[in-house]
């Protein structure tokens, strides 16, 4: 006989499997594959691999889906993946926690698909989705939320000993900005979730922490590595609160998912409070009236409004502040180092066809040609029928998000052209570095492909860290001024600056009158960087 959770978790998956099945009668006749009925995960991602072999490559899937080549390979291993772990599946089986979220990942990405492909319209409806439901994703976010934070605050002596170990990890200025958004005495609260989950997923911090928490427990188990299941789990929960926190209501995959992510992460953590090796209650932070509820998501809130949408993914690793001019030099190095090896290949091979020239010289009189010798790059060097994003591989730079932030942070504009033409997105925040450094090339690449910037709504955020910058003594250069231009010329946009601009002119004012003498250099600097900010948007 089936346990009391076992059957609810059984109708859920096998909804899943029917969502997909449903899924893949309109996917697959796009990618000009004719079937009749859907059948098993396994089934349809034989058919995706038939497809690619039909249209010659996953570029063409993906363009057919409207897709890029990130999102393709997200969508194709995610279903690889449930398909490993489902490969046939009858009605009445037993099912683990590890199969449903595998299919509940999948049908969170078919919603994904179905909003970029118009042609889509099938249903991905696993559960009931009523108030009661939303409630409960609020209550399980908060509380998950506020487990990472007391469990990051537990490890710490005391606050200002976590301050300077975060200043030493993160850099001063993103822990002044921090404060400056957190409640006071709260730095942990000024986090972006994507930063507050990366300091319980951060490789050392985990092994030094927490990994003793979820030692020897079921959860946690999607993947080989616990640690690296958290992440993906806090990821997935970060988009989930993205929408949750624009008051967007969530799916009823969205919220099935939030529970499995939930239950996953707090158990093994209300195991070892119940064993005596930690303070941190899940069960009680769970326990919230509505007015606390209410309070903490006003908070969240103003806080989004205030620094937009949280678009950074839950790394695996902090990057020391200390390290990362080290690691330009480290990326400039290895990438000249490639070129250099090229260039001597590209020189080799002209001295053996030189060679092989001069001697059929002796039999043939070969027409006199003069040419200007070609410059060769290392791009260059690569076969003109390759595509980008094989020109990236061949030049061992993988495809991935991280990869392009590098390139944009050290400027080099050549790998940057090659993600943009392979169709990867990008985010505005990408540019930050590369804007002190005034990248020009790279930066007016990015430019060039302007479409492709996915970060929704980085005005507020962009215009947070030009004022940083300008009151660190940066100046407000012309590439500056166009991505502002580019991306902030609204009205909204104008007239929130607008806005803010009359708020500085009311502090200097007032501090004239309160004090009666010369303001204070650093009011009189707020105003004429809000100015020069607001004249820039005009």
């Amino acid at each position: 006989m089936a346990s009391a959770t076992q059957l609810p978790m059984r109708e859920k998956f096998e909804t899943c499997l029917k969502v997909i099945r449903q899924a893949s009668l309109q996917i697959l006749p796009l990618l000009t594959i004719k079937v009749r009925e859907g059948k098993d995960p396994q089934w349809f991602f034989q058919q995706l691999e038939q497809a690619r072999q039909v249209l010659g490559s996953w570029m063409a899937v993906a363009k057919r889906l409207n897709l890029n080549d990130a999102e393709t390979s997200h969508f194709t291993l995610l279903l690889r993946h449930l398909q490993q772990l489902v490969p046939q599946y009858e009605s009445g089986q037993e099912v683990s926690h590890n199969q449903l979220i595998a299919a509940l990942r999948f049908v969170s990405y078919l919603e994904h698909v179905r909003a970029r492909q118009p042609l889509l319209s099938y249903s991905t409806v696993v559960e009931s989705n009523d108030t009661a439901g939303q409630q409960k994703a609020l209550r399980q976010m908060r509380a998950l939320e506020w487990m990472l934070k007391t469990l990051v605050n537990q490890s710490y002596a005391s606050q200002p000993q976590l301050v300077h170990k975060l200043k030493m990890q993160f850099g001063a200025d993103r822990v002044r900005r921090w404060l400056k958004n957190g409640e006071r005495g709260d730095v942990l609260s000024g986090m972006r979730f994507s930063e507050l989950a990366l300091m319980v997923v951060d490789k050392k911090e985990y092994a030094n922490h927490y990994a003793g928490l979820f030692q020897h427990v079921s959860q946690l188990s999607l993947l080989i590595d616990q640690r690296k299941t958290l992440q993906t789990f806090l990821d997935d929960v970060r988009e989930i609160r993205n929408d949750l926190i624009a008051q967007q209501k969530l799916t009823s995959v969205q919220l099935a998912l939030l529970d499995s992510y939930y239950q996953q992460s707090s158990a093994p953590v209300q195991r070892a409070f119940d064993e005596g090796r930690t303070r941190v209650n899940p069960a009680v932070l769970l326990v919230v009236d509505e007015a606390q509820l209410q309070s903490w998501l006003a908070l969240e809130q103003k806080k989004y409004q205030a620094t937009g949408r949280d678009s950074e993914e839950v790394c695996d690793a902090i990057e020391r502040a200390g390290l990362r001019n080290t690691k330009g030099r480290q990326d400039a190095s290895e990438t000249l180092m490639m070129v250099m090896w090229c260039v001597v290949g590209v020189a080799v091979m002209g001295a053996a066809i030189l060679g092989m020239y001069l001697l059929s010289d002796i039999t043939n009189k070969p027409a006199v040609l003069k040419r200007e010798p070609a410059k060769l790059s290392i791009v260059d060097s690569l076969p003109q029928t390759e595509s980008a994003r094989e020109k990236l591989a061949n030049i061992g730079i993988a495809w991935e998000e991280g990869n392009l932030r590098s390139a944009i942070a050290r400027g080099d504009a050549t790998v940057v052209r090659l993600f943009m033409q392979g169709g990867m997105n990008w985010k505005v925040y990408f540019t930050e570095s590369a804007l002190v450094g005034d990248y020009r090339d790279a930066l007016n690449t990015l430019l060039q492909y302007r479409s492709q910037m996915d970060e929704t709504r980085p005005c507020r955020r962009m215009i947070g860290t030009l004022s940083q910058a300008m009151n660190d003594g940066q100046n407000l250069t012309a590439l500056r001024k166009k991505f502002l231009v580019t991306f902030c010329r609204t009205p909204a946009a104008i007239k929130r600056q607008q806005e803010e601009l009359e708020r500085a002119k009311l502090r200097l004012s007032a501090q004239q009158q309160r004090k009666n003498e010369p303001p204070e250099s650093g009011v009189k600097r707020a105003v004429e960087i809000q100015q020069a900010i607001y004249d820039a948007l005009r």
